[in-house]
């Protein structure tokens, strides 16, 4: 009987847990499709503003400036990198911190350089706390919507960093959003600006006889202006894709949890059902063979 009640004790503690999950699974899958919508919206403007940063960048080169912004000079020797690194403030999404984490360790290891960081997200926080890590600043409780004025100080704190020589390259470690289903963790060089990653969308202007564009008061003061805007888009960018990568993982997270609960309950209620039909048949056995004890005595 002591076996029934804690089977039955445990249907009844892994059911909860599922009512728990299934709700967390509905609202992470609420703030996922706003999250997907305000990340997927972002991306046409980041892609346009790559393809004027292209353009003035080919038109710098072709009229042979011999002076190239600072955030696009490659300092001939690396003695310290910056990384930006972006995690959620939360867990239970699956794997994505672990993945994000190993990618970063991995990252630190093989640079074998002083590394100062910019801890975006209390996850992100704790891993460089728990390896000793230098963290230059930490920005945690951004919430699910933050706005672009409030990831500037992220983009102010590195950008000063690298004009004034303290860092010499500086990184963003982050997870990218491919599909509900998929996040990939990733580390950019984000400072030096590459221009390589410019140069396929200036050729393909060219081979599509794109407008020449006229840029007041000229190519130079555009692109001085526009870069360190570039920076910060770029960082904006990457904690919407971010947040949308953490909801999407905690909502399938949820939804393996739930459906393991559900799994897990199914099991306990076929144990639950041998378990009470052993003691109905040993009852059975035990009257049955009073029974018998009694016959025998008459």
């Amino acid at each position: 009987m002591a076996n029934i009640r804690l089977i039955k004790r445990r249907i009844r503690s892994i059911q909860n847990t599922a009512k728990i999950t299934r709700a967390m699974e509905m609202v992470a899958a609420s703030k996922m499709r706003k999250a997907q919508e305000r990340g997927l919206a972002g991306r046409p403007y980041s892609d346009k503003m790559v393809e004027v940063v292209a353009d003035l960048t080919r038109a710098t080169m072709a009229t042979g400036s011999s002076a190239p912004h600072p955030l696009l000079e490659v300092r001939p020797e690396v003695k310290k990198v910056a990384v930006v690194f972006v995690s959620p403030d939360r867990g239970l999404c699956g794997g994505l911190v672990s993945n994000l984490n190993r990618k970063i360790g991995h990252f630190f290891m093989s640079i074998k350089k002083p590394v100062a960081a910019v801890a975006v997200g209390r996850k992100s926080v704790d891993f460089l706390r728990r390896t000793g890590r230098h963290m230059l600043a930490e920005f945690t409780n951004m919430g699910d919507r933050p706005s672009f004025l409030e990831t500037l100080p992220i983009s102010r704190i590195i950008l000063d960093e690298y004009t004034s020589g303290a860092v010499d390259e500086v990184y963003i470690a982050y997870n990218r959003f491919v599909s509900t289903i998929s996040q990939q963790p990733v580390i950019e060089k984000l400072l030096p600006v590459d221009t390589a990653q410019f140069q396929p969308a200036a050729e393909q202007n060219t081979h599509t006889g794109a407008v020449e564009h006229i840029y007041e008061p000229d190519v130079a003061g555009v692109l001085n202006e526009l870069l360190p805007r570039f920076v910060e888009m770029r960082v904006y960018q990457v904690i919407l894709e971010s947040i949308a990568s953490e909801q999407s993982a905690r909502m399938v997270a949820m939804r393996n949890a739930t459906s393991n609960a559900n799994d897990l309950v199914e099991d306990l209620t076929l144990q639950f059902n041998k378990a009470r039909q052993d003691v109905i048949t040993r009852e059975l056995l035990d009257i049955t063979a009073g029974k018998m004890a009694l016959e025998q005595e008459k």
